[in-house]
């Protein structure tokens, strides 16, 4: 993603030329975020399940909300441009002023209000999608498996509820699964407009993660190559410097013999 496209959608972040002390916190609250983003479609999958009630779910609401809200007013206060930072940030405020959840227990819109922190969810990754590819790029295979579990977890949640015909979770993720592997069985296919449209997103980033997975599994097996051919030179090198010492040894015995020879 580009500076300017996400200054555009209002998710640019601290600038790297901002103070140290606002980058240093805007990378501490990136966890808390991220934490955020992956509850949402949980808390999500609960309420529509009935597994927890609205009453409970407030309670969670408020949590986001705050989270929000502490980090617009403490970057905010620590960034030497404000107005810059404001609007480069727009979004931010949307979310702070739009979604405030005293707002949903009285409008006729709650059930809207309340699915539409699906597309905040896509936001806030959105938002960290730099610091997600930076882990991808590191070449570590379990990094890569625990991301793409987390995707597909997350995505069995979301595509569950989305097409009643698909039925479990399980099935869910196991749909999520064969989607992003481009493998296609066709045996869990989506009905509504909704679960297609989202199946289409899996799809495309299938596409990223079967590409970053392959070169992460390519370097994982070169570096496991190149360690073990590490190992053997390091074996050989050795037993060369052995075989060496021994004939420095015996070199030493056959010269001590000659002079006592000559005397």
């Amino acid at each position: 993603m580009t500076r300017k496209v996400a200054h555009l959608l209002g998710i640019a972040g601290v600038d790297s030329d901002e103070r140290v002390i606002a980058v240093t916190w805007a990378q501490r609250l990136e966890w808390p975020v991220l934490l955020v983003a992956l509850w949402i479609p949980v808390q999500w999958y609960l309420e529509e399940t009935g597994t927890v009630n609205l009453d409970v779910a407030r309670w969670f609401d408020w949590a986001i909300w705050l989270v929000f809200l502490f980090e617009t007013t403490l970057l905010v206060s620590l960034v030497r441009d404000k107005k810059r930072y404001l609007l480069s940030n727009w979004m931010n405020l949307v979310i702070i002023l739009a979604g405030v959840p005293l707002e949903w227990k009285y409008t006729p819109l709650i059930g809207v209000l309340r699915n539409l922190r699906l597309l905040l969810m896509m936001f806030l990754l959105m938002r960290l999608s730099h610091r997600i590819r930076s882990y991808l790029a590191r070449g570590h295979l379990s990094i890569m498996l625990l991301i793409t579990g987390i995707i597909i977890v997350l995505a069995g949640i979301i595509i569950s509820r989305l097409d009643p015909s698909i039925g479990t979770i399980w099935d869910g993720m196991w749909y999520s699964w064969v989607t992003i592997s481009h493998t296609g069985y066709g045996d869990i296919v989506p009905k509504t407009a909704a679960a297609r449209f989202f199946g289409g997103i899996l799809i495309l980033l299938g596409v990223v993660l079967a590409t970053v997975f392959t070169a992460n599994l390519s370097v994982f097996l070169i570096d496991s190559s190149s360690e073990n051919n590490e190992q053997k030179d390091k074996k050989e090198e050795a037993k060369s410097d052995e075989n060496l010492q021994e004939i420095m040894k015996r070199l030493d015995h056959i010269e001590r013999m000659l002079e006592e020879q000559k005397r």
